[in-house]
Order: C-alpha cells, then sequence, then structure tokens
C-alpha cells in the first residue's frame, strides 16, 4: 500500500495553506485598521458642517470681555477649589484608611459607612447639602471662614476622602507584614512604625491613583456652580456657561474646555510617568 508523507511547510509560512505567516497576517490586519480608521476620520470630516462649527463653537468674537478673567479669575479659583478640596480628601482618607484596618471594631465599622456613603452619594448632591443643610442643622456655619472656599472643601473633600481612603488603605496593605514586625522588634511602638515606616511606604505606592484623584477633583470642580458663587469667585465651567449664554455661542465653552486641559493634560502626563516609573521599580 502507497503511504503519503506530508512535507514540512516552508520556513515562515503558514501550515494552514494561506502562505502568510503570522507575522504577515498581523501586518496586513493592522494595516486594514490604520485605513479604516482613516476612512473614518475622513468621512466624519466631509460630513461636518464646517461653517456651522465655526460660527458657533469657534467664533473669537463670543469671547470677548472673557480674556484675561478666564484665566486670571475662573482658573485660579478652580485650582482653589480643587487644591483645598484635595488637601481635605487626603488628610481625612489617612485617618478613614488607618480607622478601617484598626483593631477597634467601631473604628472599622465607621470608615465602612464612611465609604460607603460617600462614594454612593453623587458629589453635585453632597455639596448641596453641605452649602443648605450644615447651616440649618448648625447655624455657626452660616457663615464659615472662607466662605464658598470651605464649603467646596467641605463638600468635594468628602467625596475625595472616601476614594482615597480606599487607595490608602489597599496601599499599607501592600506593604509587606515583616516591615512592621522589624519595626516592632526593635522597640518601635505600633503608631511610630506606621508614621515612620509602613505610611511613607504605603503612600509611594499609591501616588499615581492619588495623583489621578487630583484630576477627578479638578473636573468635579464644576459642580461649585450650584451652591451659587459670585464674580470674583467664579470658576471655568460656570464662567463658560455664563457666556455663552449672553453670547448665544457655545465658544466659551469650548475656550473654558481648553482651560482645563491646560491643567489636566500635564496632570495626566504626571500619572503616567509615575506608573512607569513604579514599573520599573519593581
Amino acid at each position: 500500500m502507497a503511504t503519503t508523507t506530508h512535507e514540512p511547510a516552508p520556513a515562515g509560512k503558514s501550515p494552514g495553506g494561506s502562505g502568510l505567516s503570522p507575522r504577515q497576517r498581523q501586518r496586513i490586519s493592522r494595516a486594514a485598521q490604520y485605513v479604516l480608521f482613516v476612512v473614518v476620520v475622513v468621512v466624519a470630516i466631509s460630513a461636518a458642517d464646517w461653517g456651522r462649527i465655526h460660527e458657533y463653537l469657534l467664533d473669537t468674537k463670543a469671547l470677548d470681555g472673557m480674556f484675561p478673567d478666564l484665566l486670571t479669575v475662573a482658573l485660579k479659583n478652580t485650582v482653589l477649589y480643587t487644591a483645598a478640596a484635595y488637601v481635605v480628601g487626603f488628610v481625612l482618607g489617612l485617618i478613614i484608611a488607618l480607622m478601617r484596618l484598626s483593631s477597634v471594631a467601631p473604628y472599622r465599622w465607621f470608615g465602612l459607612v464612611f465609604i460607603e456613603i460617600f462614594r454612593g452619594l453623587p458629589a453635585l448632591l453632597i455639596l448641596i447639602l453641605v452649602a443648605f443643610g450644615l447651616p440649618i442643622a448648625f447655624p455657626a456655619f452660616s457663615n464659615p471662614p472662607g466662605g464658598v472656599y470651605t464649603q467646596v472643601a467641605i463638600g468635594l473633600g468628602l467625596v475625595a476622602a472616601a476614594y482615597m481612603a480606599e487607595t490608602i488603605r489597599a496601599g499599607i496593605q501592600a506593604v509587606p507584614k515583616g516591615q512592621m514586625e522589624a519595626a516592632r522588634s526593635l522597640g518601635m511602638s505600633h503608631t511610630r512604625a506606621m508614621v515612620s515606616i509602613i505610611i511613607p511606604q504605603a503612600l509611594r505606592v499609591v501616588v499615581p491613583p492619588l495623583t489621578n484623584e487630583l484630576v477627578l477633583l479638578f473636573k468635579d470642580s464644576s459642580l461649585v456652580f450650584v451652591i451659587g458663587v459670585s464674580a470674583t469667585q467664579i470658576e471655568l465651567t460656570k464662567m463658560g456657561e455664563s457666556f455663552a449664554t449672553q453670547k448665544a455661542d457655545s465658544t466659551p465653552i469650548v475656550a473654558a474646555g481648553l482651560a482645563y486641559l491646560i491643567i489636566t493634560i500635564p496632570l495626566g502626563y504626571l500619572v503616567r510617568r509615575l506608573e512607569a516609573r513604579q514599573v520599573k521599580a519593581r
């Protein structure tokens, strides 16, 4: 009986009979994706009504009166709101994270309830409760030091603290237990070991997500409009919306968006660099 022999496929060729190696198929697939992307972009550009885009989104005449206040007032206030809320969120988040890790059950319960509440409620609702609910419950809070800045710091800070607490807790738990055991063997108290050894190491681990939280807070500062602000306390989104209404044109909103990008793009780049550095360190 005659036997058939199967000759091996030539080197670099697919045994399936297509005559293409996996690398060649990958190149063809990638080229097809590039072509599809270019086609979609060309179709979108061709279908857009550039006359209306220029009239309602890119009309520089609609920006009359916005500058330099867009940068010197609105952007400055946005940064101040963000920085104040971040400081409150970080300090409170660190405390809540330590409570979540505490051996005292009521502390753990309080930390868990805090996180669940302020992660579950919308930031807009919390700002309203802080601005209008707290003065009802505590009349002394009707006119707090710092005014709107304090209200925003507390409102957005509570939201940020709930997220930062979980991030910091994960960072603390990522530190090897041997670090604490070594510190205690040297005679350090638990508190001293946490402050001097564990927390600094944990914060280095969670710097990228904490920086990302700063970006999110910067965007959440756009919610400040709900509590009412004066012309000197206005932030980017409110200024863009006000001018867009006055001019019956959306170009001021585009300008406000670009002002946000002045801060968020560098922060995003910083987050990526920090993450890359951590990967290399491992």
